[in-house]
């Protein structure tokens, strides 16, 4: 099983550059559909364990990170591929098969 980390700006370059593929959460406290996607990203850290990293950005704590990746809603997922220099994304509430699905990764078990 898989913890979800949190990054900020002295951690996020070396988690993003990993072997297996990196799902980051832009998100704030007081937003609701972050609050509603976080089981979902749960649910896909404990199904993929060591074979996918889940992390989390709070925008309001790091502005910085969510500028350089031009976060403008939240929650915006980010999928960082290994050996893939160009994230893909998702803005706004998604449950766990279409993440799975938009960022192809293996099919949930």
């Amino acid at each position: 099983m898989s913890t979800i980390i949190h990054l900020d700006e002295t951690t996020f370059d070396a988690a993003i550059s990993s072997p297996v593929p990196v799902i980051v959460d832009f998100w704030a406290a007081w937003c609701a559909p972050c609050r509603a996607i976080a089981p979902e990203l749960e649910r896909l850290a404990a199904a993929y364990g060591d074979r996918l990293r889940v992390a989390k950005v709070d925008v309001d704590a790091h502005p910085g990170l969510a500028g350089r990746y031009e976060v403008r809603s939240i929650p915006t997922l980010l999928c960082f591929l290994p050996g893939d220099p160009t994230p893909r994304a998702i803005v706004g509430l998604a449950n766990a098969e279409t993440i799975v699905t938009r960022f192809a990764l293996p099919p949930l078990a």
